[in-house]
């Protein structure tokens, strides 16, 4: 087997079936909200952990694939608010995808927990982005105009990195890290 062969991404059925396994996880989980925040957003219980262990197991090709097919069932979720059609690929399609960077890091020391971490960082970025250009017009007349600029940042942040510590903890325990590697192992042996 040549070495450009063996680097490739290769969609067995397998990568296929874990794949589809941890979007249903991540999907599942996006309901089971710890905490719903009254102006918006949710903190959940780690669904986005499930779509980032994606990218951890197979890399960043089917990590991103499977982030953003993730991002196309939130869009159907329900609740989806459709301002444009920029804003909608920003806020839901290129958001979500940004948890597939993981793939990048699925050979690293702490690869999850820094892949993670830059998946959720740029998530929000992009959500707060999107904030910035489509929904800031939104805001009632009353809205202080001195808040605008932080506003978009709070508000993603606020459910994003609430999600994220919760996230890091667990991952961080001994019996969780273990189990991540041994499901990992089981994912990606041949």
């Amino acid at each position: 087997m040549s070495e450009s062969s063996s680097t490739k991404t290769r969609f067995t059925a397998k990568v296929i079936t874990f794949t589809a396994v941890s979007i249903a996880l991540g999907f599942a989980l996006s309901y089971v909200k710890l905490f719903h925040f009254p102006w918006g957003g949710s903190i959940t219980l780690c669904s986005m952990l499930m779509i980032a262990l994606i990218g951890y197991f197979f890399g960043p090709v089917v990590g991103l694939i499977g982030a953003f097919i993730y991002g196309i069932l939130q869009f159907f979720q329900g609740g989806a608010y459709v301002l444009s059609p920029l804003q909608v690929c920003l806020d839901y399609f290129v958001a979500f995808t940004a948890l597939g960077i993981t793939g990048f890091f699925k050979d690293k020391k702490n690869g999850l927990l820094i892949g993670y971490l830059l998946g959720i960082i740029l998530r929000g970025a992009l959500h707060a982005i999107g904030g910035y250009l489509y929904w800031m017009d939104y805001m009632p007349e009353e809205f202080p105009a001195s808040l605008a600029v932080i506003y978009p940042i709070v508000y993603n942040y606020a459910y994003i990195l609430g999600e994220g510590v919760i996230t890091v903890i667990l991952i961080s325990l001994p019996p969780v890290k273990n189990a991540i590697n041994r499901v990992k192992t089981m994912a990606t042996q041949q």
